[in-house]
């Protein structure tokens, strides 16, 4: 039978630091060459079970990100929902300040700007701290963590209190545990309180028990009863900062990640420095939505950056006083014009990428801009929406896309065009493969409709 791959349950379903992982005895150098584990960047490992996307791909950057950076332009329209803005293989976009020392490397496409990132994360990472080898001395307090942990890209383990109870729907992650569900570990026993009682093996006279001792030992139980738990996996201490790995996981979870819950079974080291995992997509810090769109229309090509842009408007996430807002802010700084034509061209109307493109395209090639989803009553009362129409010439043009596999959605659409005509509209019809392969062609067609009703260049 195949073995199954072996992960400590601290890193399941991870992004996490692979020197710091190793430092801490919770994964081997030749482990993580195994199938358990994929490499995103350099020392930036993660769960072969995460979707390989350009989510996952932003959240192996955040760890590499110095304070006051942020996730931006198309990277941050996906965080915020544009499925389509970007894929696992496409470039994570940083706006990093420019003392930050921060440069562009494989995968990463860094943009010096003076821009603050208006969104910072609720807890941009989660930090795993390894709990002390048992000893027979009482556990001491833990020294507390550093002051200096900045909140960009790691929080300190003290602000885990702060993390919201839940994580917005469309991202999917899990709640975060109640306070009172946080396991205490049980306090080492007062040797003033309590005298050690003899043991009695062989049924000979009781031997004096070492005095010095301040606490039960194993060897002090019966022998049918099961062995106390290892010291390293009882819980936190509330108040002291020691926290086990596998609750913290728990609080990963909260952050985003699921199925992080159980124990290691690698043990872990003593005194050793925290180690740091990547933020679920939602806490992740990024430009705000209008940022976003502005830094988008100036970095990507036009039909691109304006798909984008239109699903930005859809989703309700800006709007065209906040686009018009920032196009006069930027007017001065390179690109500002090229954003403010984008934002001209982009209509929230629009319904996917491709209707975005045949848009745009039609634009570019000298015809009259169409209106996207532009209402039609007719007189039975029915209103339809054709994709793309020029309303006061009664043309209208419709894109199928892959959802005309489905004969019944085929048979709807056909009868809601047909409605059309025969209220008097031309339409046409514009297929993936003709926007692909025959758009002049196309063009030509729409361009002739629009002149037999009356329109001129």
């Amino acid at each position: 039978m195949p073995r199954h791959p072996d992960r400590p349950s601290a890193l399941a379903w991870q992004v996490f630091r692979a020197s710091e992982a190793i430092r801490l005895g919770l994964v081997t150098a030749h482990k993580l060459r195994s199938s358990a584990w994929v490499n995103l960047r350099r020392d930036i490992y993660a769960d072969s079970r995460l979707d390989l996307d350009h989510t996952l791909a932003c959240r192996a950057a955040s760890l590499q990100l110095p304070p006051g950076s942020a996730l931006a332009g198309p990277s941050a329209a996906l965080l915020y929902g544009v499925e389509h803005a970007a894929q696992f293989s496409d470039e994570v976009h940083v706006a990093s300040p420019r003392t930050a020392g921060l440069r562009s490397q494989r995968g990463l496409r860094v943009h010096l700007t003076d821009l603050r990132p208006a969104t910072p994360p609720s807890a941009a990472t989660a930090l795993l701290t390894p709990v002390p080898l048992p000893a027979p001395d009482p556990l001491p307090a833990p020294a507390p963590l550093s002051p200096d942990v900045r909140l960009s890209p790691h929080v300190p383990l003290s602000a885990h209190s702060s993390l919201p109870t839940r994580s917005p729907g469309a991202i999917g992650a899990a709640p975060s545990p109640a306070p009172d569900a946080i396991r205490t570990a049980p306090q080492p026993r007062d040797a003033s309180r309590s005298t050690p009682q003899p043991r009695n093996v062989t049924g000979s006279t009781p031997q004096p028990r070492d005095t010095t001792r301040t606490g039960p030992q194993p060897w002090d139980t019966i022998r049918s009863a099961p062995p106390p738990r290892d010291a390293a996996r009882t819980g936190p201490q509330t108040g002291q900062g020691v926290v086990d790995v596998a609750d913290v996981a728990g609080v990963a979870g909260a952050t985003g990640v699921a199925g992080a819950a159980g124990r290691p079974e690698d043990p872990t080291v003593a005194g050793a420095a925290p180690i740091a995992v990547a933020a679920a997509a939602w806490a992740l810090p990024r430009t705000d939505p209008a940022t976003a769109a502005w830094e988008t229309a100036v970095w990507l090509e036009p039909l691109r950056a304006v798909g984008i842009v239109d699903s930005l408007l859809r989703k309700g996430l800006t709007n065209r006083d906040s686009l018009t807002a920032i196009g006069v802010r930027n007017a001065d700084r390179p690109g500002g014009r090229r954003a403010r034509w984008v934002f001209g061209l982009a209509d929230p109307g629009a319904q996917s990428p491709p209707e975005s493109e045949l848009r745009v395209r039609l634009v570019l090639a000298g015809l009259p801009r169409p209106v996207a989803r532009h209402p039609v009553r007719l007189a039975s009362g029915l209103v339809l929406h054709p994709g793309l129409a020029w309303p006061e010439f009664r043309v209208a043009v419709e894109y199928d896309g892959n959802s005309q596999a489905d004969a019944e959605q085929l048979h709807r659409d056909r009868w809601r065009l047909n409605q059309l005509v025969c209220a008097g509209w031309i339409v046409l019809h514009a297929p993936g493969r003709r926007l692909r392969h025959d758009f002049p062609a196309l063009t030509r067609e729409v361009h002739a409709a629009l002149a037999a009703r009356g329109w001129r260049r």
